[in-house]
């Protein structure tokens, strides 16, 4: 199988160029690649002939996006229905990472996949515009919806407050938003699955169970060997942010479970793994 990486330097694109390394393998990203270019989109598709393109490149910053909208639409819309319409024309089966942004937040048991999408923020609005330029322009697609992203290869909330309570500066996190954490080596483990099964259409995948943003940064300094850190527990209000937050933003795996897949690892297993292997070297 020729797989085609976008976004390949990313903190999903470096794990997915590692579990698709078995395969014909081609990774890009900025300035070899920018999706918001039709025409580059198209030449460098066509130049490859993947059979399947991997669309992990975005503008995920939310507040910078809240603060600079017409980018995100231009990256995480028109760039998605950019590479959408290559992978048309080429025959290739694209892949879309999506997020439980799409969804308002309101309600407490979570949401699956055939719930109605309401984003709240810019962000949100943009990634819903991406899902549906997929599913109108590319017959062939996987949708797959996931939050909390953390992994080795980036910038994320973890990473950050390790290092924030390494420098001995204080903090303070929301506890009123709560969501489920996703490390995103398994994110990619779990696409070579969903690939490797034939699977279409929109899944939701993130590590099972879910915790607030508070209860994320305790247990990740626990394992981090700084369990005697001082946290603050704020609510939202309390922490104004240029973009708005869903309080409840758990994705539920109905389609995956309904299909006999086997869930993902918890989150606690897959954050303790990811500060060892990246954070602590434990």
């Amino acid at each position: 199988m020729r797989v085609l990486v976008v976004g390949s330097r990313g903190m999903l694109g470096t794990d997915l160029m590692e579990a698709f390394s078995h395969h014909a393998l081609l990774g890009l990203d900025l300035p070899d690649l920018d999706i918001t270019d039709a025409q580059q989109c198209r030449k460098q598709v066509s130049g490859f002939r993947p059979d399947v393109i991997l669309l992990a490149a975005a503008m995920t910053d939310v507040d910078d996006c809240q603060l600079h909208a017409e980018e995100a639409e231009r990256v995480n819309g028109q760039g998605t229905g950019n590479m959408a319409e290559a992978a048309r024309s080429a025959g290739a089966l694209l892949v879309h990472y999506s997020t439980d942004y799409v969804f308002e937040g309101t309600q407490k048991a979570g949401y699956e996949e055939d719930d109605p999408p309401n984003p709240i923020s810019a962000y949100g609005r943009s990634k819903l515009h991406g899902e549906e330029r997929v599913r109108e322009t590319c017959p062939e697609h996987l949708i797959l919806r996931t939050s909390w992203l953390f992994g080795c290869h980036g910038k994320n909330f973890i990473r950050t407050i390790v290092t924030t309570a390494g420098q001995g500066r204080p903090l303070q996190v929301v506890d009123d938003q709560v969501g489920s954490p996703t490390y995103a080596r398994d994110l990619a483990e779990r696409t070579v699955l969903l690939l490797e099964s034939c699977c279409r259409g929109t899944y939701h995948v993130t590590n099972s169970g879910s915790c607030s943003w508070y209860e994320l940064a305790l247990r990740s300094l626990a394992w981090a060997g700084m369990g005697g850190t001082k946290v603050k527990p704020v609510k939202t209000l309390e922490y104004p942010r240029p973009a708005p937050r869903p309080p409840c933003s758990i994705l539920r795996h109905a389609r995956m479970q309904r299909e006999g897949f086997p869930p993902m690892r918890p989150w606690q297993e897959a954050v303790r793994d990811y500060i060892g292997r990246c954070l602590t070297g434990r």
